[in-house]
């Protein structure tokens, strides 16, 4: 992990320029929805509205470049219509894949000495504090990928036969993942690899090791339809903004 005793202040931060994709390609399969997961409501708000906002509420306030399925861009003009959602950000059409997504969200930034976030939009609960500080890793180490260690025993299966790993060892990995934008431009110019799963495969592929920073085990991704519940009781325990 990076340097433990970095303070979540971020007034020496020396980037000019911010910013946050916020990348919303899932449907609504493993929900058993036929709205896609980011639109479900969360306390009465869709989840893509929270998830915006969590960054809006930094210090950093970065510019915020939402990556949509084009064929979702009028629902999301009406839900944001319909809760009178007024928080500046541009729209995008997503790609065929994540990686593809992320890309188009890149070619919206012109600043190669800018820190740009991806962040999932079903991670509705990320804190400023996790935001603030992960930026703040992103420019002493160059990038920042949040993680937090296993809770329970982990194995392995290898041609069929299972092998138990060290938990201490394994690390579970979230978003926000953070990095320099020259790095990432340049790592996303690579070809397409289906083994690449997140913005950390990525750069690692183009050579560059990855920093891990402390997430939450509250910064959930909202996959299942018992993580709606889950979400709504640990978003009322909050403290407001």
């Amino acid at each position: 992990m990076a340097d433990q005793n970095l303070t979540s202040h971020i007034s020496h931060l020396t980037s000019k320029k911010y910013y946050a994709i916020i990348v919303a390609g899932g449907s609504g399969s493993r929900m058993q929805s036929a709205v896609p997961k980011q639109f479900l409501l969360l306390n009465g708000l869709p989840v893509l509205m929270h998830t915006i906002r969590a960054f809006e509420q930094t210090c950093l306030t970065p510019d915020i470049i939402l990556v949509l399925p084009a064929s979702y861009h009028a629902y999301w003009q009406q839900l944001c219509d319909v809760h009178e959602f007024n928080t500046p950000h541009l729209l995008i059409a997503g790609g065929a894949t994540r990686f593809h997504s992320v890309k188009n969200g890149l070619d919206q930034i012109p600043h190669d000495d800018a820190l740009i976030a991806v962040h999932d939009a079903v991670r509705p609960l990320t804190s400023r504090q996790i935001i603030e500080t992960s930026y703040q890793h992103a420019e002493k180490y160059g990038n920042a990928v949040t993680a937090v260690k296993s809770r329970d025993s982990v194995r392995q299966v290898i041609n069929g036969n299972s092998v138990s790993l060290l938990r201490d060892q394994i690390y579970l990995v979230q978003t926000p993942q953070i990095f320099k934008a020259g790095l990432l431009k340049k790592a996303y110019e690579q070809p397409y690899s289906e083994k690449f799963t997140d913005d950390a495969g990525v750069v690692e592929q183009y050579g560059v090791e990855i920093q891990l920073t402390d997430g939450d085990y509250q910064n959930i991704k909202i996959t299942f339809p018992e993580d709606i519940a889950i979400a709504e009781l640990l978003l009322k325990q909050k403290p407001s903004a």
